[in-house]
């Protein structure tokens, strides 16, 4: 994606107008950067982070346990911006690593300058202002979808829930970013009973799957 782009994709800018847009990203600091596949872009721990918006590729947040078991709590595609809750609660050190998707480009922003309006306190900042909101407010119910399937007991009560979560209305063929062993770590079950249980889900006429897309039956 180009960043002249974004003015109509990502969320952050909407209504802002195709004049005020490369004024507002020099008032970000916006900065763009290559990432290699598997690349951090922020890791755990640190302190000094930016927002970001998702260019190209796609961005992963994940948290490895002591004992190496790594969870991955979102998948940021193309357009949607990433640690922008971290940067606003404040937080002393960043809880979960942040690692590239692919090859991703990703644009890099001053959280402060985003929240803070400028001296001129002018309608342009104040649309960006109300669009975080929009965004994090979004993603909190999102939040809560996910721990609401994680809160299901058994592999199969959580593939169903993710699925369905997953649903544009109306139809009944999903595509999901993950390969296997990401799905279990999404869903934070073991890998081998997450297979199993497609498998016997499929036999039993629940579903029908193909790598990674999924029809409901």
């Amino acid at each position: 994606m180009k960043i002249s782009e974004l003015r109509t994709r990502c969320r952050l800018f909407a209504g802002i107008e195709a004049g005020e847009f490369a004024p507002v990203l020099r008032c970000l600091a916006a900065v763009r950067r290559s990432c290699s596949d598997g690349a951090a872009i922020f890791r755990a721990g640190e302190r000094k982070f930016s927002v970001g918006i998702v260019l190209s590729g796609g961005v992963r947040i994940v948290h490895e346990d002591f004992r190496g078991r790594r969870m991955i709590l979102a998948q940021v595609p193309e357009g949607e911006l990433f640690a922008e809750a971290f940067a606003c609660a404040g937080i002393g050190a960043l809880p979960f690593d942040v690692v590239a998707c692919g090859r991703t480009e990703v644009l890099l922003a001053d959280y402060e300058r985003i929240v803070t309006r400028c001296s001129n306190a002018c309608a342009v900042h104040a649309r960006i202002i109300a669009n975080m909101a929009c965004i994090l407010a979004e993603k909190n119910v999102h939040l809560a979808t996910k721990m609401q399937c994680l809160s299901l007991r058994s592999t199969r009560d959580r593939l169903l829930a993710f699925l369905s979560s997953r649903l544009d209305k109306g139809r009944d063929t999903v595509e999901i970013p993950f390969n296997r062993q990401e799905l279990a770590d999404y869903l934070s079950v073991d890998r081998s009973a997450l297979s199993r249980e497609l498998g016997l889900m499929q036999k039993e006429g629940l579903l029908r799957f193909h790598k990674n897309r999924f029809t409901l039956l």
